[in-house]
């Protein structure tokens, strides 16, 4: 019996089970039990994943673990995992991900999950971060929704509002996905005729990234001449927020968000994004079909939303001075308080 078929079969086999009456797997009777991994707590990401498979009846028992910004926590829990057995693995970001299921070039059972469908959300650049050779056919037992605009795409709509001739960027050099960025960002240089003025947060001794000095590395891109500062999907950017944003609002330096949160707690002055909340739905529809049976994540193409939205914090604009092109408000979602 070829592979498919065999998983197929036992897919079949597990959707019913005998205890004096028969009930369907996903049931409350015989909940699917998700090992669920966040990044730093719960987001709206996680609502749209919950409500969308309740929407659909299908009963969840979830296995809550964070790593509270610290992926160092990830080999602890592939062995929980390993111990569990759960249906399915939820991951939240490109850390997190590549630590419960590695790189598509490197796969280790010894290290990571490959026996177990991981389905994550929050990943910027799946195949720029080594999850996958191939979007449209993953190729192992990882899936997903992709969150990110396209950056060109940001970049645009970023001149639109405001045009700049050089862009600042403070990223993370150990996060895989955020280096792929930059690289990419430099690549854009001389087609949409930019400069780009880049700076790392620190490392400290332990290898881990660290907000000291973040005042001092804005104020440098301020000094460089960036006319906006791109708050592009780090991970651990998004932890810092609170550090970040407020230091280049002294600097009078505009900020525009690749992720929701930049701009609804992160205080950015706009964004263009996939709504957290839908994508969320996304990658629930996704675990859907591989809980019931309907395909393996092997098959299962990785997507982002076709709809984006742009937000602006109009009180940002005020302080700064610096308001959206009238136009602009016939189509964007405008923050007021």
């Amino acid at each position: 019996m070829k592979r498919r078929e065999f998983l197929a079969l036992g897919a079949g086999l597990a959707a019913t089970a005998i205890s004096g009456r028969a009930f369907a797997k996903g049931t409350p009777d015989d909940p699917y039990r998700i090992y669920r991994i966040t990044y730093r707590g719960r987001t709206p990401v996680e609502d749209g994943f919950d409500n969308y498979l309740a929407a659909n009846g299908i009963s969840v028992e979830f296995i809550e673990r964070d790593a509270d910004r610290d992926t160092s926590k990830m080999p602890g829990f592939v062995n929980e995992i390993r111990e569990l057995k759960p249906d399915l693995v939820y991951t939240w970001g490109t850390g997190v991900t590549l630590g419960a299921a590695g790189r598509h070039d490197a796969e280790d059972s010894s290290k990571y999950i490959t026996d177990i469908p991981v389905v994550f959300a929050l990943v910027s650049a799946p195949l720029k971060s080594g999850l996958v050779a191939d979007l449209e056919h993953p190729g192992r037992n990882v899936t997903g929704a992709v969150h990110v605009v396209p950056t060109e795409t940001q970049l645009r709509a970023m001149a639109s509002y405001r045009p700049f001739t050089k862009l600042g960027v403070l990223f993370t050099p150990t996060e895989p996905n955020s280096v792929a960025i930059v690289e990419e960002l430099g690549r854009l240089q001389e087609t949409l005729g930019f400069e780009l003025v880049a700076r790392e947060f620190r490392i400290d001794g332990d290898g881990k990234p660290t907000d000291d000095g973040v005042e001092d590395l804005i104020a440098e891109i301020k000094q460089g001449g960036a006319e906006w500062l791109y708050l592009l999907p780090d991970t651990f950017l998004g932890s810092v927020y609170d550090r970040v944003v407020p230091a280049a609002l002294a600097e009078k330096l505009p900020t525009f968000g690749a992720a929701e949160l930049a701009v609804r707690e992160g205080g950015a002055l706009v964004a263009l994004v996939s709504r957290y909340y839908s994508v969320g739905q996304l990658a629930a529809s996704k675990a859907i079909k591989i809980l019931s049976g309907e395909a393996l994540p092997e098959d299962i193409p990785i997507e982002t939303l076709s709809r984006f939205s742009l937000i602006i914090n109009m009180e940002v604009a005020k302080e700064l001075e610096l308001y959206p092109p009238i136009e602009m408000l016939n189509y964007a979602e405008v923050i007021t308080g």
